[in-house]
């Protein structure tokens, strides 16, 4: 996909997607990252569809301007775990240290990212693991395997065979959204549906579930700012 930049005060990057499907010219701005794909109909030039896209660049600043600053994850940065933001700090021994207020990573500077990310993912597996047993046993259906992945569509999955899958990113969240996904994923190995008999599952599992399902609508791409590429 060809990208283009419209100049101006930031300049825009857009991203040119053509379509054989697509009926008409678009534009999205995601909610993760704030990239810009114009999607460019069959039959459509590159420079009409561009053309379009500059008569909107006052509202695609607008959308961007709304989009959550990306956080480069290093010392200190503040990342969120269990929803409670804490500061990166160098640690010293050999592994991380989880405490109120701080995140104590020891190592180089340049493996901060690195570390952090592999802490993160080794709680979340924990803290999943946890709450799939307990919501599985409620159930009284075991899943056939857990999967973690970084995932930028949804939060989790259960396939036909009952293997789940999480975005590991949710330990980042409060530990009642993380809860949630666990309980809706697990009520998917007896209802493979959103029908209404599969929420009644997940109220049976978790109770209550409006709040923290609303904050993964409204908030929860919040947890895709935090960035964790090497700095080295």
């Amino acid at each position: 996909m060809a990208q283009h930049i419209i100049p101006g005060a930031p300049p825009i990057t857009v991203v040119l997607r053509p379509s054989s499907r697509a009926r008409r010219i678009s534009l999205r701005v995601s909610r993760l990252d704030g990239k810009v794909t114009l999607t460019v109909p069959r039959g459509v030039s590159a420079a009409q569809a561009l053309g379009f896209a500059e008569e909107k660049q006052d509202w695609l600043r607008q959308q961007l301007a709304k989009q959550p600053a990306q956080v480069t994850i290093a010392l200190g940065a503040q990342v969120p775990v269990a929803g409670r933001e804490r500061v990166i700090v160098a640690g010293t021994g050999r592994s991380v240290v989880l405490g109120q207020e701080t995140l104590a990573v020891p190592g180089k500077p340049d493996q901060v990212a690195r570390r952090v990310q592999t802490y993160l993912k080794d709680l979340a597996r924990h803290r999943l693991s946890e709450a799939v047993d307990h919501y599985a046993m409620r159930l009284g259906r075991a899943p056939s395997r857990m999967t973690l992945r970084d995932t930028r569509s949804r939060w989790g999955s259960c396939s036909s065979a009952g293997a789940l899958m999480f975005s590991w990113r949710l330990v980042m969240a409060a530990p009642e959204v993380l809860d949630y996904v666990a309980a809706h994923e697990v009520a998917h190995l007896q209802e493979m549906n959103h029908s209404q008999a599969f929420w009644d599952v997940v109220m049976r599992l978790h109770g209550p579930y409006e709040t923290p399902r609303r904050w993964l609508r409204t908030d929860g791409q919040v947890l895709h700012r935090y960035r964790f590429e090497d700095r080295g």
